[in-house]
Order: C-alpha cells, then sequence, then structure tokens
C-alpha cells in the first residue's frame, strides 16, 4: 500500500493534490530513513452523502478530548503493590489514584502521609522530578547519604534535598552552590552538603549548557583520567559534557556522520517553496515539568508548544464519531484494563506467577462482558487497542501482563510539548565543541585492569575507561565485538529484553487543511488486524514551520508496513517483558572500565529521549566513583602496564614454552603432568606504536596448552579459550593465588639464587 495514500485517505476533509511525505521510525524507535515519493493525484476518501464534494477545514467537527496513551487511572490502586516486588527509585506506597487535570488523566505518585495540600512547593518540585516525598531513592541508599535509614536524618536530609532541587529549578541559568545564598537555618549544614553533593554528582542539579565545573566540588580529590564515549545519542553526548565538567578527557566515537541517534530531524521542502521540519524519530517531550530536557530548553531559550487536547476521531467514511459511543466505549475499555490489573494482583498474590500476555487477558475479559459488540464500538475499542500497542511499541500478544506498564510509577509531571524548529536543536546545542569523530563504526572494545583499548574503522583509541551507549539491537547483534566477552549475565538480559515496531509517516501538505486547533486527530479502521495503520495523527503545524501531518504505524500493521513500505531501514525498538534486564544491561564490567548507557538501561525511562539523557547523567557520576577509587590507590599497587610487576611478567615472556600468534604460554617448570597449570598472557597491540600494548592473562593446563597449538588463528584460539575452556582473561591484579604461585616458581627457574 502506498503510505502516502493511506495516511491521506485517513484525514477527515480532503487533502490538496500533492504533498511530501517521508516515512520513519517514531520518537520510541532508532532508526531513520530518507524522503520516499512525492503523489501527484489527489487522493479524498468519498464522502457517503456526495462523492464529489470537498471538505474544508471549516468542516471540522466539533473538538474532542485528546485519548490517553497508556495512563489509566482506575489502575493504579490495584497495581501498586504488583509493579516492582524489588526496590525501585520511587517505592510503591507512594502511588494512588489519578490527580484530575484539566487536560487528562495521569497517575501520580502518593502523596501520603502529606497531602497534595499540606505539601511545599520544594516538595512539590522534588516529586515533579521524580523524588519521592519521605522517603530515599535507590541511588540516594547506594550513595550514603545519610548514616541510619528511616530516622530523623532522613527527613531532616529530604528537606534538604528538595531545598536544593527548588532553588536549582527556580533559575536553571545559573549553578547553585553552598556558598551562593544562605539556606534557611532550619536545614542541617552536614546534611545539606551531602545532599549538595549528590544531586551535583548524579546530574540533578547544575547539569546542562551552563558553564560549570563539578571540580570545584570534589573535595579536593585529583585525578587523571580519559573516558572514550561511544556513541553521540542524546546519552552519549550528556555524558560527555558531564564528564567533561567533572575534569576529563573524552572523546566521542559515532558510527554516523551525525550526532543525535534516534533524535533526528528532517527539513522537507514541498511544492511552492512550502518547508517543514519534521522529527523522524525523537520528538514528544512528556512530562515537562520534571523532564530534563525542559531544564535544557530554558537554558537554550527554547519555547514550547503544549500538545492541546483535543483528539477528534473519524470513521473510515471520514464522519466524525458520535460522542456517546465514543464515551461508552472509552469507559467500557478502561473497565477492561482495570479487571486485567485486579486479576494480575490477586494472580501474583495467589500463585506468584504471571505467564500471560495483555492481548490473551483483555480479549478473555472483553468476551466475558460483551463488550464492543456492534461494529462502531468494535472499531473504537480496537483504536484504543491500537492506541495501547503504540504507547508500548510492540502488539499486546507479545506484552507481559505483569510487567507491560512497569514504568508508568515514573512518570514525570507536567504537559507533553513539542519543540518549535525540532529536537535536533537540543543535538546540535550538546554537540556543540566536543570532540566527535564521526563515521567511526565500533568494532571491537578490549578492556582490562591497564584500560581500554577501541577500535573503530581501523583506528585504534586507548583511554582509562568506556562509556558504550549503544542501542539494544547493536547490542543484540554482537556488531561490537568485547574481549573479554561480556559476562553471561549481562549478555542473558539483552538476550531476553525484548523488541517492538513502530514506523510513522511524515508528509508535508501546501496548506493546513485540518484546522489549526488541533495537534492530534484519529482515525478507525473496518479490518482489526490494520487497527494501528495510520491510527493517529500529530499535526506539526504550529511548530514545524510548514503544514505537517505525521501519522502512527503500530501493531500489526507496522509489520505489515515493513514489507510493503518503501522505507529503506526502520529498526526495531525495545519494549520490556521483566523490568531486572534494565539493570543488569546498565551494570558495568571489567572492575570499573567499561559502562553502558542508554535508553535501554533505564528501568524507569525506557524508551524516552529523557530515559536516555538520565541515563547519561547516572553514567558520567558512575564513571566519576570508579576515577576517584582508583586514584586513592597508592602508586606502587595501581593498576599500570608500567608496574614493577607488569615489567617482571614482561621479562619472564621473553622466551616462553609456547608462542602462538599473539598468545605466549609458560608451563610449569615443577611438573611435566599434563594437568598441571600454565601460564596464558594475551597481546593486544595497537596498529601504532605510540598507542601502546595491552595484556590479559590466564591459568589453563599443559594438554589446553597443546590443544591451542593446533589451532591456526589468534581469533579462533580466543574463540576456543572463551566458549570451550571456560577461561575468563584477567589484568595483572587479578590473577588469583596459584597464578602467583606458579608465578613465583617459573621466577625461581629463571633467576636462580645465588650458590644454587
Amino acid at each position: 500500500m502506498d503510505p502516502t495514500a493511506a495516511a491521506a485517505n485517513t484525514s477527515p476533509p480532503s487533502p490538496p493534490p500533492s504533498t511530501t511525505t517521508t516515512a520513519a521510525a517514531d520518537n520510541n524507535n532508532n532508526a531513520t530513513s530518507d524522503d520516499v515519493s512525492t503523489p501527484s493525484n489527489p487522493l479524498s476518501p468519498p464522502r457517503p452523502d456526495d462523492d464529489t464534494t470537498t471538505t474544508t477545514a471549516s468542516d471540522l467537527p466539533p473538538p474532542k478530548r485528546r485519548r490517553k496513551r497508556k495512563h489509566y487511572a482506575s489502575m493504579i490502586s490495584s497495581m501498586s503493590m504488583v509493579l516492582r516486588p524489588h526496590s525501585s527509585r520511587t517505592s510503591s506506597s507512594f502511588l494512588n489514584d489519578a490527580v484530575s487535570l484539566p487536560s487528562q488523566r495521569r497517575r501520580r505518585r502518593r502523596l501520603s502521609p502529606l497531602s497534595s495540600t499540606t505539601l511545599d512547593v520544594d516538595a512539590l518540585i522534588a516529586l515533579s522530578v521524580g523524588f519521592p516525598v519521605d522517603s530515599l531513592t535507590e541511588e540516594e541508599i547506594s550513595a550514603g547519604v545519610i548514616p541510619t535509614l528511616a530516622g530523623a536524618d532522613q527527613q531532616h536530609y529530604i528537606s534538604c534535598r528538595n531545598y536544593l532541587l527548588s532553588r536549582w529549578r527556580s533559575d536553571v541559568s545559573t549553578p547553585i552552590s553552598l556558598s551562593s545564598s544562605p539556606p534557611p537555618p532550619s536545614l542541617r549544614p552536614d546534611l545539606l552538603k551531602n545532599a549538595y553533593s549528590f544531586l551535583l554528582h548524579h546530574g540533578y542539579i547544575n547539569f546542562g549548557l551552563i558553564n560549570h565545573s563539578i571540580m570545584d566540588e570534589t573535595s579536593g580529590v585529583n585525578f587523571s583520567a580519559n573516558v572514550i564515549v561511544v556513541g553521540a545519542g542524546l546519552a552519549g553526548l550528556t555524558a560527555a559534557r558531564q564528564l567533561r565538567s567533572m575534569g576529563f578527557k573524552v572523546v566521542v566515537l559515532e558510527g554516523r556522520s551525525r550526532p543525535g541517534g534516534r533524535v533526528r530531524t528532517k527539513k522537507m521542502c514541498g511544492d511552492g517553496g512550502v518547508v517543514g521540519a519534521a522529527d523522524l524519530g525523537g520528538s514528544v517531550l512528556t512530562g515537562i515539568n520534571g523532564n530534563p530536557l525542559g531544564v535544557l530548553a530554558r537554558q537554550l531559550g527554547f519555547p514550547l508548544h503544549k500538545v492541546r487536547d483535543i483528539c477528534p476521531l473519524y470513521l473510515p467514511n471520514g464522519k466524525a464519531v458520535d460522542k456517546e459511543v465514543d464515551s461508552r466505549v472509552e469507559s467500557a475499555f478502561n473497565k477492561l484494563l482495570d479487571r486485567v490489573c485486579k486479576l494480575r494482583q490477586v494472580m501474583m498474590e495467589e500463585m506468584n506467577c504471571v505467564d500471560v500476555s495483555l492481548g490473551t487477558a483483555l480479549e478473555a475479559f472483553r468476551k466475558v462482558f460483551n463488550v464492543a459488540d456492534d461494529p462502531q464500538e468494535k472499531m473504537l475499542l480496537h483504536w484504543h487497542l491500537a492506541n495501547l500497542e503504540y504507547a508500548n511499541a510492540s502488539l499486546l500478544s507479545n506484552l507481559s501482563m505483569a510487567f507491560w506498564d512497569q514504568d508508568d510509577p515514573y512518570e514525570m509531571g507536567g504537559d507533553h510539548c513539542f519543540i518549535p524548529g525540532g529536537n535536533e536543536r537540543f543535538i546540535r546545542a550538546l554537540a556543540e565543541d566536543l570532540p566527535i569523530f564521526y563515521d567511526r563504526t565500533v568494532e571491537s572494545i578490549r578492556y582490562g585492569c591497564d584500560g581500554v583499548l577501541v577500535y573503530a574503522d581501523g583506528q585504534e583509541f586507548r583511554a582509562d575507561m568506556v562509556l558504550c551507549t549503544a542501542p539494544l539491537g547493536v547490542l543484540k547483534t554482537e556488531a561490537i565485538k568485547f574481549v573479554p566477552p561480556l559476562p553471561q549475565r549481562k549478555m542473558d538480559a539483552i538476550n531476553r529484553l525484548g523488541f517492538g515496531l513502530l514506523n510513522k509517516v511524515a508528509m508535508l501538505f501546501p496548506y493546513n487543511f485540518w484546522g489549526g486547533e488541533i495537534d492530534t486527530f484519529g482515525h478507525l479502521s473496518e479490518d482489526p488486524a490494520r487497527r494501528g495503520e495510520f491510527f493517529l495523527f500529530y499535526s506539526y503545524s504550529s511548530v514545524s514551520g510548514g503544514p505537517l501531518l505525521v501519522a502512527l504505524v503500530a501493531g500489526e500493521a507496522a509489520i505489515e508496513f515493513e514489507k510493503v513500505s518503501p522505507v529503506d531501514s526502520v529498526e526495531r525498538v525495545m519494549d520490556i517483558l521483566r523490568g531486572d534486564d534494565y539493570d543488569i544491561l546498565a551494570e558495568s564490567i571489567g572492575n570499573g572500565r567499561v559502562f553502558f548507557a542508554g535508553e535501554a538501561t533505564n528501568r524507569q525511562y525506557p524508551a524516552t529521549m529523557h530515559g536516555a539523557l538520565l541515563s547519561g547523567m547516572r553514567e558520567a557520576a558512575n564513571i566519576l566513583k570508579a576515577a576517584k577509587k582508583r586514584s586513592s590507590v597508592p602508586a606502587d599497587n595501581a593498576e599500570d602496564v608500567s608496574s614493577e610487576n607488569s615489567e617482571d611478567l614482561s621479562q619472564l615472556f621473553l622466551n616462553p614454552d609456547m608462542k602462538l600468534g599473539n598468545l605466549s604460554i609458560l608451563f610449569d617448570p615443577r611438573s611435566d603432568d599434563l594437568e598441571s597449570h600454565s601460564l596464558l598472557r594475551v597481546e593486544f597491540r595497537g596498529e601504532k606504536p605510540e598507542a601502546g600494548i595491552l595484556h590479559l592473562y590466564g591459568l589453563l593446563s599443559r594438554s589446553q596448552a597443546i590443544e591451542l597449538g593446533n589451532v591456526n588463528s589468534d581469533v579462533d584460539r580466543l574463540r576456543m579459550l572463551n566458549k570451550t575452556f571456560g577461561l575468563r582473561l584477567v589484568g595483572r591484579k587479578g590473577l588469583s593465588s596459584d597464578a602467583e604461585s606458579l608465578i613465583a616458581s617459573i621466577r625461581a627457574k629463571a633467576c636462580p639464587k645465588e650458590g644454587s
């Protein structure tokens, strides 16, 4: 099917005779594509009362309220104890029924034991940012911000934290410090200092595009460390700027010829000089009050356009949906979700297991309660189901009933907004003055106690640490080779995390024929299998500079769209089945040498632009922590290729018992037994002499060493070490006591004592 024709057929009035169309991934996707077609024939749908009538914008029906995405008020109380059996950033006790807003109902954290009327402004601001009212987050507990939990110190600390957050959010253009203005006398200085240090180093205050050195606040700790950031998306750019403000030397490697990753704004040009800026990837800023992208917008002076709460729905024939029928079906749909969540709670409590898809559960309840038997009601119900699939970027049949909405409790406060001119404006600002190497596709990351080596397009980059922000899809395909290989725990998480599919088509028209008073409108389909095909349209006329529409394709329709659309490449986007995998994917490896960021590592805000940004802030804090820890190690114990112990080993390996390419092996001089230990050294040498050499070590038996001798290449030898022998290579400091004993024996044999 021609995507332009389908998109035009869904719109209520007759479109003009030509459009400029671009197919792309949605804001939950990582891929984009180029212009695909420029049709020139009219594509207006016939109206039932007059096949030749052309409808104008003035014929639009009265505006209706905007449809919710996946925020269902009635589900909150029943799900709050089910979503996260493990600890989370906002504990389940802070969830309650939705707070009624003028625009739409939306989940909010419970304010008890304090009511919303008794909360002060500081607490409300902290709440909108994502902090609980009367408890600590996981990050705060891990950082040890107070000596004892759940006491008077905790309440005093929370007051200090909320005060600092409120000060920062009141003026995000000027860094705050403890000495800039005196705090209220009720705040304890020691806890205020703890809160300031935590918020500063974890990127909750003084972040973004302001000139500020976090090194000034590190209590005199001095260190020098280099970090390679893989990927110039939101996570990578944010982390790079944060790390640089901390005093690190940073370089960014990006495989594409542009920054931004999945955030891309394309200038579209149509006939008659009409232009428009279309966000082909990330597009909507959700929850602007707490969203860190809102802070960047204020710092840059970007205006915000609130997505208006009007979303009329239209039947396939172009007529507006009956209001009473619409309201009745929407109510029934929310009741179905409520019943599903109650069932989930019962199953979790009684069986401690939920192995049912969300789609199966919804359909079962629909049949039991005879919901949407009428043809028009059925189309409306399927529209809501398509909207649900859009919100999760996956088929309902692939979503876990237990965890499909696991990120909802962390939703940030505020309206959804567009940025006039597109979100690439953020990218340009974040990338400015950063040392970014474009067209550098990373092929391998080699790490050990001495540092890291990153190979990209024939070039070698050496550093102390590396932050990998590659998308989940890249990690799944193992396009980046890790040496040593990633831990099995992390590989299992990568394999378990699922993908969905979401497409969009951007259309630039000669003029705005749908009316300027709406930002969204919906289209119903008679075919349930195609319910997600152009089911929702976003109007960007108010922010793009031209009459631009973006049509969304979700669910099964998105899968079919892949087969028939001229889109060159649309990558798949992730959807959660189980929450813990996000945390595993975010774990650092290599004893604080390799770190991971990106939206797929953020379980609170997965598949969002601000989730990627926050993950970059998080890992910048973790890299700082690792660097400070490493800098405190005495010089004679530091992990360095030039250390005395490493030099001693280099001398021992001048004449190895076996030399296999870049692998060298020393046998145990005390025994000829085939099962006796042998010391293996693997050498990773850069293409340029000045790049240095990285050595990793391991213990294997003499028989295994002989078996390695029958393999022809280093690649196959390393594969045998990992897959067949299960050997884990480590740095010099990571060798076991058995290895140290063997080294002592080899050294004694090589350098016998005088007179022996």
